[in-house]
């Protein structure tokens, strides 16, 4: 257990490090034992696993539509077959105390947490205080536990699924400070409209914002250089990844119909 927990501590050290290099940090996205070992092996330092891909993987819906107890399975799995960091989406918290998700969390290898304002089990939003204290619980419950739990808070303030802002920008701006001063290492606010809004958020935030892209195309919000340009600190793919494999897969075992 010691040198379980002595590995877990060096890879939340060394997961924050890559935050702080200077250079975009990208993390594929992945799902399964397969696609983790296919990152590193492409030489990648570090990967995120995506609550979506993962939960399609199991033939689950996303939303919640796994317990936490599946998506530790799946987690664990991931990390037990690659010997790099890996930061884990567990979306709202799956209506878990924060001081047992990050108990669980850690002891399935992850290092770092995707935490969403998103609460699907009860069809709404967090408020900024609500979720800011959450955030905070799980930064106090990491640094008890002498792990630097690198916490990526995200908003969904952009989406307007429970409640539709006036200023989504301003709002997610609002959420994400709270978040940073409640302890998140890393702030993601989902589904970013262009890429002035873009700007004005790295500019109001103080750490590392989260954006997703597309691997291929640089649909959604950018290509890599336009990202790196504007100042992205961290790049992850959500479902993006795993979709864009599916025309391939199709091409590829089509001529066998």
């Amino acid at each position: 257990m010691l040198q379980v927990m002595t590995d877990v501590t060096a890879k939340a050290s060394e997961l924050l490090r890559l935050h702080h290099t200077g250079r975009t940090l990208v993390l594929p996205t992945v799902w399964d034992a397969w696609s983790a070992r296919a990152v590193v092996e492409a030489g990648f330092p570090a990967l995120s696993v995506g609550s979506h891909p993962l939960a399609d993987s199991r033939g689950q819906e996303d939303n919640e539509g796994m317990t936490l107890e599946d998506a530790l399975d799946g987690i664990r799995r991931i990390t037990a077959a690659v010997d790099v960091p890996v930061t884990a989406d567990v979306e709202s918290g799956y209506d878990t105390p924060a001081a047992e998700l990050v108990e669980r969390v850690l002891e399935a290898g992850a290092v770092g947490i995707n935490v969403e304002d998103t609460v699907h089990s009860q069809g709404r939003l967090r408020d900024v205080q609500e979720h800011a204290d959450y955030i905070g619980a799980i930064r106090s419950a990491a640094d008890a536990a002498g792990v630097e739990l690198v916490i990526n808070a995200r908003t969904d303030a952009f989406l307007g699924k429970y409640v539709t802002f006036d200023d989504p920008a301003a709002e997610a701006v609002r959420r994400l400070r709270a978040c940073e001063e409640a302890g998140a290492r890393c702030v993601y606010p989902v589904r970013v409209p262009d890429n002035a809004t873009l700007r004005t958020l790295l500019a109001e935030l103080s750490g590392p914002v989260n954006v997703t892209a597309h691997p291929v195309d640089g649909s959604m919000s950018g290509s890599f250089e336009e990202l790196k340009a504007a100042g992205v600190q961290r790049i992850t793919f959500g479902p993006l990844l795993m979709m864009a494999l599916t025309p391939k897969l199709t091409e590829l075992v089509s001529p066998w119909l």
